[in-house]
């Protein structure tokens, strides 16, 4: 048994990223882990797992999420995971299933005609593949603007979507891009629409013990097609959004051909603007129709007030600033893209 210790409460803690290191060095890949706590001075054992297995293959990962006893969930990055079980907000876990060994989780390539993203890609490589800057910038932009540095390093793209929250930026960039999801189970592959995999705030429709989230077809950009995101923080640098937007755009002849609009929060789980989409259908860009679109937005998006982000009113009034913002960008962009 390989016992990793972590101090927490403003001591030095053995975290995740070097835990992994260690474990990768083992010859089996299923080991059992325990973790101790100091806090306030006083020494306490907490289990926040019993197993962890270093699955290689999907068909792997899967057969022991269905097999393991007590309770498993999947590992990727585990930057929301980790902190969960040490803060008490997800009870402790018997089988943690790491999925970042599987080729197919970390594959980031071109495929059939569009832009494939494993679940288990560390958001710092999505930000500095070319590919994706080409196809999916509003994506790159969403990326840029998770954590800091360290932890965008092993966060992942499958993780913030499956963390399931309203405003997740990985999340509402990805629904501007039209992007699908492909979930894999034990003998069958399913494409679905992203907004399929929420229930709620932070509850994922995917089924923990028979399904693993394998990643993302984004359709290939094509000329006059843009995208922005942007994100309205709270001043002090807290890592929440106020309110965060992504717009895609297809522009010709000075007409906006089609959008996709997604803002969080905007309701219980991630979701597009779709009345304000049809009504920029076939419009010109100009100050009276952005004027328009803005009362559309507010007419369909449900803002409430939060103590930890803002007001509703407060969130209602920036709406319309980043829906003219990022349109206005994105119709730049695309004015570039049909040039060039």
């Amino acid at each position: 048994m390989l016992k990793y210790k972590n101090w927490i409460g403003g001591r030095r803690r053995l975290d995740l990223w070097r835990r992994r290191e260690m474990s990768s060095k083992l010859d089996h890949p299923s080991k059992s882990a325990s973790v101790q706590n100091y806090s306030k001075g006083k020494r306490r054992s907490v289990a926040l797992w019993t197993e962890y297995y270093l699955a290689q293959t999907v068909t792997d990962a899967l057969q022991t999420l269905a097999e393991a006893p007590g309770s498993a969930r999947v590992i990727a990055g585990g930057t929301d995971l980790m902190l969960d079980l040490q803060q008490g907000r997800h009870p402790p876990v018997d089988t943690l299933v790491d999925v970042t060994n599987i080729p197919e989780l970390t594959s980031l390539e071109l495929r059939q005609g569009s832009l494939f993203i494993g679940a288990g890609v560390p958001l710092n490589k999505i930000i500095e593949t070319p590919i994706v800057n080409e196809h999916a910038q509003a994506l790159i932009e969403a990326c840029r603007l998770i954590g800091g540095p360290q932890v965008r390093n092993t966060a992942t793209l499958g993780g913030n979507v499956a963390h399931a929250l309203p405003a997740g930026d990985g999340t509402i960039s990805l629904l501007s891009l039209g992007a699908m999801a492909e979930v894999a189970r034990a003998r069958e592959r399913k494409f679905l629409q992203l907004t399929d995999l929420f229930l709620g705030p932070g509850q994922s429709a995917l089924e923990p013990r028979a399904e693993i989230l394998v990643g993302f077809i984004i359709p290939l950009k094509s000329p006059g097609e843009a995208s922005v995101f942007q994100r309205v923080m709270r001043p002090q640098g807290v890592a929440i959004a106020i309110l965060n937007m992504a717009v895609w755009i297809k522009r010709a002849d000075d007409r906006i051909l089609d959008s996709r609009i997604a803002v969080g929060p905007s309701g219980p789980t991630p979701k597009r603007a779709s009345n304000t989409e049809a009504f920029l259908k076939g419009k010109h860009l100009d100050e009276k129709i952005l004027s328009q679109a803005k009362e559309t937005l507010l007419s369909e998006s449900h803002f409430r007030t939060s103590p930890h982000r803002a007001t509703s009113e407060y969130r209602r009034h920036i709406s319309g600033v980043l829906l003219e913002e990022t349109l206005s960008n994105a119709w730049m962009r695309a004015e570039d893209q049909a040039d060039s």
